[in-house]
Parts: structure tokens; C-alpha cells; sequence
């Protein structure tokens, strides 16, 4: 008997009985052109449709994040067809091993799907405890913990999660506006990447934080050197090869560095490698083995040697002022690497806000002269109704008053003040950071949205260009700022185009394609892109778009709210208890 691994997505049509009394026929021909565009998209994630049930259908995946997008793009496109809502379906997915029978999938896996989809309210999207672990991290939208719930003929309950709201800002999305490469790129002179460090076998428990913690470190040190071109952090996690020869071609590097670590008791092992692209050749690699509280001086001893070998004449006084200052405590430096992979998380479940800016605060209090934890706390912050703007301004000029040369406070900071109004200074610091760290696509990608607020949309673009030639994996909230740049330059033909290249759309977008569309004269594509907006987000409105979009010129701000009112999209909240995240940073 064949079996295999599949994640599995049940559909079912809600409400087909009292729809066939009114009018049966009008009622077979909605259900059969939902049910079609449900087919659609399964098949372009991927997917495949291998049975019916009803009126609903079942489909399987090899990957839980294609399934858990297509339920999502279904329920909102769905909400766009005439006389449909996004309540019209509802869906459950898992993700279990199944039993192959012929051209059909049966088994324990298929109906646990079916039960989940069964006791979801009508518009819901409910996933297992299972798939819902494999998606967290790179996952569209947030989710619901809905708790365990007891399923008609499955003996163990099952713990429910439910898709809420599109995350607007989530560090492991991507969407690169631009085809990744299928054929090799001549390497850049001097230019290295960071493949995400491994947790080798054997090492304690909860150690991923501090892997994707070195790896970003790594990286973020490495493109303070303005000798070095340096592929960005997400490209690292982007990557499903650790093949030197592939990431060369893939990212137009001639270098990478990679390793893993094993933390056992207060001892750190960290094996590392400097490999060339061209033919996979090691040129150096070590095995160090140091006390855990040393592991920053270790960091500082191999950016020199990965200097020193790529770039051959880095002068030791660069180094010194490239690097960044480092906690003297490295309890504080772990409770900042905790606190930064709960942050990663935010947007995916709020319980992450509050781990976040608990580690935060840890390392703060651990050391006080740490100011990293002081920055990063104000972008967790960010994300609660408690945001006060006076104080995370006051907070993250602490955290610069503990060290200037911090890019990624200085871009906090930058934002903080376009908040306020304030772009001459906003100005300043994101110039700052831009300084400080001139090869990181990260910083270069989060500067171009001052520029887009501020008037310069066609230095925004360059920008961009810049950031996905360093990094062609950015997160899609970076990319879609592109979309940002076309509006207010009143290129919509480019601005919709861009717009579908991205795999999937963010309440941003959306919201540009609809103002887009009624600049054009097309209130009818504009009206069906507000129906699908507010599936996807309910309740969203114009607050949102005064929080988000602060342009310097108001009036910019002004125009998108009318052109996006014009379309049907409310002033205000529908449900006043809804909360609009002000997502400052991330």
C-alpha cells in the first residue's frame, strides 16, 4: 500500500440548501464558478483537486505554505466574483501521511481535514496545530489559537488555529520583484554571502534563535565594510541550497561563508567555512570551541579573517570603526537573540509582541549599556494600541546615545520622526544608517519608504534597484514599496503590473492597485479590489491608510483616502474593537 506526506485542504460551499430553495438553478451556477475558481487557484500553487464532496472539493500539496495561500487568495478572489462573498466557503487544511489509492488520497489525515473544515463558521480558514508549526515563520497572515477542540469520529483533540488578517511586515516573507536567475551570474569582485547557520546534531534544545542570530550578525558586520559586496541577511534564509556553486550563481557572489553551531553546558562549538563560488573550493574552514560568554570575540575573529581573505587589504582601523559596539554581558546578547526571533514573529501571533519585548527587557536590565535591546524594543512596541510615540523616541535616542554607529537604530529613529513630521531629521538618520551600513539591502530597502514619503519617489526606485541587486530574496513589504513609488510618480500601468509579480498581496497593495484604478477611470476593478481587501482584512479602512501612508505632503495622503473611499471602502472601523497595528519598524 503506497503512502506519502501531503498537506491537505478541504473547501465546502456554506449555505447550498437554502440557496437551491430560492433559486435552484441561479444557486448551481454560483456554487459551480466558485468551485471553478477554487480549482484555478489550487492549480496554480500547485496544488491538485482529487476529490468532491457536496458541494466543496479536496485538494492536496506538497507544501503547507502553497495550500494555506491558495486558501487565502480563493476566500478573497471569491469575494470578488458578482453576487459572492468571502463568506461563501470555508476551509480546513492539514498536513498528515495518507494512503494513495489510485488517483485518490484516503486516511486518519484526510479526515481530520474534512472535521476541521466541517466545525469552521462560515468565511474561516482553520488549520491543524501541525501545519500551522510548518507555516508560522513564513506564513502570509496571522493566525488565531483557537484552542483544542474535539472532532467528530478523531479520538485526540486537535489544537485550531484560524487565519485573521494579512501580515503587512514579516521578516521571512518573500517576494522579489524580479525572477530569481536560471543562469549564472559573473561574481561580483570582493562579494560574499551568509548562508543561515546550521544547529549541528546533538546540540541542546532551542538553539535556532541563536543560529539565524549569528547569521544575521554576520552578515549585518560584513556589510559595514565598504570594500565588501555583501548578499543580504534574507537571502541566507531564502536559499534551499547550501551548494557554493549554486548560491554563486544564484546571487552573483564569488564567496560564502557558512557553519553551524552546538551549544553543550557553557561550552560553544561553531564550525565554519570560506568557500569560493566557482568551483566549490574550500579556502579556509575551522572548528572553534569556546566558552559561551567569549562567542562575540569569536565573531570579531572571524569577520577579520573573512575580511582579510575576500577583500585582501581591509586596514584593521576600518574593522575597528565598522564594528559594532558589543554587550559586555553575554546573558544580555542571548536575551537580545530571543527577543529578536519572537520579533521575526510578530505579525504571525500577538503573544510573539509580548515575548519579544519580554527579552528585550531582560537584556536591557542585563546590561545596561547594550543598546540594540533598547531599539529593537521600540519596534516590537510598535505593534500594541500602548505605542507612544514621545517615549519610543526617547527610548531609541537612549539606544543611540549608547552607540551612534548603529544603522539599524539610526533607520528606527529615521522613522520615528517621518512619524512624527519631522523629515529633516528623519532625513538625517536614514542617511545615517545608509552610511553605516552601505551594503545592506535591509537598511536600503526600509530607507526608500522616507523617500517615496517625501517627495522623491524616483531616488526610492533607485533605491529598490539597489536593494534586490544586493539581495534578490527581499520580504515582500520591502518590494512592495515599489508599488508605493509608481502611485505617487502616476505610473498605474507599471503599478499594477508590479503588483502582480508579488505572490501574493498585502493590504498595501491592494489599497494602491484600488486608488490606481479609480485614477483611471476603472471603479469597477477598483470595487471588486475592495471587496477583496476587506475579505482578507475586515477591518480595515481609511485609518489604516492615515496611520501607514504619512506622507510629508498631506494632500498625497488625502487624494489615495478619497480615490479608495470612491471605490466603497469605509472611513472608519466597521467593528470599533478591531485594531489597526501602527507597524512602525521591523
Amino acid at each position: 500500500m503506497q503512502r506519502k506526506l501531503a498537506v491537505i485542504m478541504v473547501g465546502d460551499f456554506v449555505g447550498s440548501t437554502p440557496a437551491m430553495e430560492t433559486d435552484e438553478e441561479g444557486a448551481i451556477t454560483r456554487i459551480d464558478t466558485i468551485l471553478d475558481t477554487v480549482r484555478m487557484i489550487v492549480q496554480r500553487h500547485d496544488g491538485r483537486v482529487f476529490g468532491t464532496a457536496g458541494d466543496g472539493l479536496l485538494a492536496e500539496f506538497s507544501s503547507p505554505v502553497n495550500a494555506l495561500r491558495s486558501a487565502i487568495e480563493a476566500r478573497a478572489e471569491i469575494a470578488a466574483l458578482p453576487g459572492s462573498s468571502g463568506d461563501d466557503m470555508r476551509f480546513g487544511l492539514h498536513v498528515a501521511d495518507v494512503v494513495v489509492v489510485g488517483s485518490d488520497l484516503r486516511g486518519d489525515g484526510v479526515n481530520i481535514a474534512a472535521r476541521i473544515e466541517a466545525s469552521a463558521p462560515a468565511g474561516a480558514i482553520d488549520v491543524s496545530g501541525l501545519l500551522y508549526d510548518q507555516v508560522r515563520r513564513i506564513s502570509p497572515c496571522g493566525f488565531e489559537d483557537v484552542g483544542e477542540r474535539r472532532l467528530k469520529g478523531i479520538f485526540e483533540p486537535i489544537r485550531i488555529y484560524r487565519v485573521t488578517e494579512l501580515v503587512d511586515r514579516h521578516v521571512f516573507q518573500f517576494a522579489p520583484t524580479r525572477s530569481v536567475p536560471n543562469v549564472a551570474q559573473s561574481p561580483r569582485s570582493n562579494s560574499i554571502a551568509v548562508a543561515q547557520f546550521d544547529v549541528a546534531p546533538g546540540a541542546i534544545t532551542d538553539q535556532c534563535f541563536l543560529a539565524q542570530g549569528i547569521t544575521d550578525d554576520l552578515t549585518l558586520e560584513l556589510s559595514r565594510l565598504k570594500r565588501l559586496f555583501v548578499s543580504s541577511r534574507s537571502a541566507a534564509t531564502a536559499l534551499t541550497t547550501k551548494d557554493p556553486v549554486e548560491v554563486g550563481r544564484l546571487l552573483g557572489v564569488g564567496y560564502v561563508v557558512s557553519g553551524s553551531i552546538r551549544q553543550s553546558g557553557d561550552d560553544l562549538r561553531l564550525n565554519i567555512s570560506l568557500m569560493e563560488t566557482g568551483e566549490g573550493l574550500v579556502i579556509w574552514s575551522d572548528r572553534i570551541k569556546r566558552p559561551f560568554r567569549e562567542l562575540l570575540d569569536v565573531m570579531d575573529e572571524i569577520i577579520a579573517r573573512v575580511a582579510a581573505t575576500v577583500s585582501g587589504q581591509v586596514e584593521q582601523s576600518e574593522l575597528a570603526a565598522a564594528r559594532l559596539k558589543r554587550p559586555e554581558n553575554m546573558t544580555a546578547y542571548e536575551y537580545y537573540l530571543r527577543g529578536l526571533d519572537h520579533h521575526r514573529l510578530t505579525g504571525v501571533s500577538d503573544t510573539h509582541i509580548h515575548e519579544a519585548m519580554s527579552w528585550f527587557e531582560r537584556s536591557m536590565t542585563a546590561d545596561p549599556g547594550f543598546g540594540r535591546p533598547f531599539a529593537m524594543h521600540v519596534c516590537s512596541w510598535s505593534n500594541l494600541p500602548s505605542f507612544d510615540l514621545q517615549k519610543a523616541e526617547q527610548q531609541v535616542a537612549h539606544a543611540l546615545a549608547l552607540d551612534p554607529t548603529d544603522p539599524a537604530a539610526h533607520r528606527i529613529m529615521g522613522a520615528i520622526k517621518m512619524k512624527s513630521g519631522d523629515f529633516v531629521s528623519a532625513r538625517y538618520h536614514h542617511i545615517r544608517a545608509q552610511e553605516l551600513a552601505p551594503n545592506d539591502a535591509y537598511i536600503l530597502g526600509r530607507s526608500a519608504a522616507f523617500y517615496v514619503y517625501d517627495g522623491e519617489p524616483e531616488h526610492a526606485l533607485e533605491m529598490l534597484d539597489r536593494a534586490e541587486t544586493l539581495d534578490p530574496f527581499l520580504p515582500v513589504w520591502i518590494t512592495e514599496e515599489r508599488v508605493a513609488a509608481l502611485y505617487a510618480l502616476e505610473r498605474f500601468e507599471d503599478l499594477m503590473r508590479v503588483a502582480q509579480t508579488l505572490p501574493f498581496q498585502t493590504r498595501r497593495t491592494l489599497l494602491y492597485q484600488i486608488a490606481a484604478s479609480v485614477a483611471r477611470g476603472d471603479v469597477g476593478k477598483a470595487e471588486l479590489l475592495v471587496r477583496q481587501a476587506l475579505c482578507l482584512d475586515p477591518g480595515l479602512s481609511s485609518v489604516y491608510i492615515r496611520m501607514q501612508e504619512t506622507y510629508a505632503d498631506a494632500s498625497v495622503t488625502e487624494s489615495l483616502v478619497a480615490r479608495v473611499y470612491d471605490a466603497g471602502l469605509p472611513l472608519t472601523q466597521r467593528n470599533p474593537s478591531a485594531r489597526t497595528k501602527s507597524m512602525l519598524t521591523r
